[in-house]
């Protein structure tokens, strides 16, 4: 299959202390992976599985904000995951993270690569598009990237929450509309969940959702106040530029 991959370009996100090669044309890491990567906990010494990670720019975040973490970059755009790797070299971070160019769905690739229950972060920022819902891109990595497979966004998360260990913690941004799939999707999985609106601009609605819970938590469901990104000028708002440039945490832990 043909990939625009190869033909990358060099971008520093967080005031450049994350370097990143993306795609120069096709689908390229943004405002949703800075937001996520800034809404996952601290992690001491476990595992954290970006799935779904493209160049790998959350997990790689989380692996520099972590310095004694383990971080596994999970993709399956084999274009993708070689920039992954490429990546993993630029930040020098070859001793802890790894990219796995395998299926999320793949059963067998999810054990091989002791992935299996074994994560105690998993972060993902999963495809945006339900199957029928919109025509894919004519580009094929942004297709992949896009949309989702049929079982649609409840397959994507329960099988991102088979990564996780007992206990472990699952960090999502998605689309708002979507809430409650996303919510049932979750029900009787993770507990503890924490609902995170996004707002454009003060006054319009939710256009992104985080999602953080335990896995096997019994605690109920909060519903927090939303976070405004931008300025009616069209500005990054004082925490979003915090976010964006400095990697402010958006949870207090």
């Amino acid at each position: 299959m043909a990939t625009n991959c190869a033909k990358a370009e060099a971008d520093g996100l967080f005031d450049g202390s994350l370097r990143l090669r993306q795609p120069a044309r096709g689908h390229r890491a943004g405002a949703d992976a800075v937001l996520l990567a800034a809404a996952a906990p601290k992690i001491k010494n476990g595992l954290i599985v970006d799935v779904g990670a493209g160049v790998g720019a959350v997990g790689l975040a989380l692996a520099l904000w972590n310095p004694e973490a383990r971080v596994a970059l999970l993709e399956k755009n084999p274009g993708a995951a070689a920039l992954a790797r490429e990546n993993i070299a630029l930040n020098g971070l070859e001793n802890r993270v790894r990219a796995v160019e395998a299926d999320l769905f793949d059963a067998r690739a999810r054990k091989a690569e002791a992935l299996s229950e074994a994560a105690d972060l998993v972060v993902t920022n999963p495809p945006y598009l339900a199957p029928g819902a919109a025509r894919a891109s004519p580009d094929p990595d942004r297709a992949m990237a896009h949309m989702l497979d049929e079982g649609g966004v409840e397959k994507w998360l329960r099988a991102a929450l088979s990564l996780l260990r007992p206990g472990g913690l699952l960090v999502a941004i998605h689309r708002a509309d979507a809430l409650a799939e996303l919510l049932a999707a979750l029900s009787g999985r993770l507990g503890e969940l924490r609902v995170l609106p996004l707002f454009p601009r003060e006054g319009e609605k939710a256009m992104r959702v985080i999602l953080r819970g335990r896995k096997g938590s019994k605690a109920p469901l909060s519903l927090l106040p939303g976070l405004v990104l931008h300025e009616a000028d069209g500005r990054l708002t004082p925490v979003a530029e915090e976010i964006h440039r400095r990697g402010r945490r958006i949870f207090e832990d």
